[in-house]
């Protein structure tokens, strides 16, 4: 296996620079992960495809306003600091004092010990959050620092409503429209760099259309990271060490899981970013060693998904279309074959499918 198996040409101008104009009215592709046989149809068509006593699990956490854009105090240049993870720092956390990890640019003019304040000001011209660099982030990338976030404001999310910006990915250009576009309509905490973008889908008619069905509806969560954009750099996708992020699944999620098992339903992971929480949270000694879901509160997973992976929760996948050679690419092969995930591809590209965050979709069953 090499990651150069999970590429494919992927045609600049199928990549959607702008969600559906409603959100249910997207493509959706249909494949049978047995046969690899495919259906072109529209997402709202979900609905055929589930029966009673399925659980949906959907990913709810929400982006949050992670891209700030500022000066560097002293030089007046244009900063830029994104948002990547809460940590913790030589001072307590306060309403007005967090440290988080970010990244920065230019990254050449913002290094730690070098006094590289940047401030973020609002409509007003008023400064009101300002992060000083004072670190390299731990295992570092490119541009990844510690930053010490301050605010005059009572508190950082106040400021950072006030200034921040919804992130979206780096291959949607110059796009000017709605921003709560990119959050899905059932999002709750703020905690995510990037949105679970297969959610993006649902709209609240369809989710209560659904329940009318009897199909349910169960949630978990986890943040997002700005990692999930990255491709694999190595020839050996086992090479590869994949980004931790942090994720939790209610007790709720659990019992919903039982009862759906029970019922003879599926369980329908709404995501990637889902898959991973469940798999995540399965726990092979439980049970007697036969293996259980167990409730989990904000923990790490580092789950790294091929080919030959076991799943132990999940049954069916709506996902989006994934950028090649990325882990994403990996996992869904690993759900249902390489072979059919790239000749599934082959067969959106050819019939213009547009593709990515703000694309259309896929159900894998």
């Amino acid at each position: 296996m090499r990651t150069d198996d999970f590429d494919y040409n992927l045609p600049e101008e199928l990549i959607a620079q702008e969600p559906a104009a409603v959100r249910d009215e997207c493509r959706l592709l249909v494949m049978d992960r047995e046969s690899g046989a495919v259906e072109d149809r529209i997402f709202r068509d979900i609905v055929e495809y589930l029966r009673p006593g399925d659980l949906l699990v959907a990913n709810e956490t929400r982006v949050m306003p992670a891209r700030l854009l500022g000066a560097k105090r002293g030089t007046g240049g244009a900063a830029e600091v994104f948002l990547l993870r809460e940590c913790a720092g030589p001072e307590p956390r306060t309403n007005r004092v967090a440290f988080w990890e970010v990244l920065v640019r230019p990254g050449k003019r913002l290094k730690p010990g070098a006094g590289a304040v940047v401030d973020f000001t609002n409509a007003a011209g008023e400064v009101v959050l300002s992060a000083e660099i004072s670190d390299w982030a731990r295992g570092a990338q490119k541009g990844e620092r510690v930053a010490k976030l301050t605010t005059p404001l009572p508190s950082l999310d106040e400021a950072l409503h006030a200034v921040g910006h919804t992130p979206l990915p780096p291959y949607i250009k110059d796009y000017a429209g709605d921003e709560e576009l990119y959050q899905t309509v059932y999002s709750r905490r703020e905690s995510s760099a990037a949105a679970p973008t297969a959610g993006l889908h649902f709209t609240p008619e369809l989710i209560e259309r659904l329940r009318e069905r009897g199909i349910g509806w169960a949630t978990v969560e986890l943040e997002v990271g700005l990692d999930t954009f990255r491709v694999v750099d190595e020839e050996d996708p086992a090479d590869h060490v994949i980004h931790t992020e942090f994720y939790t699944v209610p007790q709720a999620t659990v019992d919903a899981v039982a009862a759906a098992r029970a019922a003879g339903g599926r369980v329908i992971a709404v995501g990637t970013t889902s898959v991973r929480s469940l798999e995540s949270a399965w726990d092979p000694a439980a049970d007697g060693g036969r293996g259980a879901l167990a409730p989990r509160d904000r923990e790490a997973t580092s789950l790294y998904i091929l080919p030959g992976y076991q799943f132990h929760v999940v049954d069916a996948l709506i996902t989006n279309f994934h950028v090649p050679k990325s882990t994403l690419m990996m996992l869904v092969s690993a759900f249902a074959t390489r072979e059919h995930i790239m000749a599934a591809y082959e067969h959106a590209i050819a019939a213009r499918y547009r593709l990515l965050s703000f694309g259309d979709a896929m159900f894998l069953h």
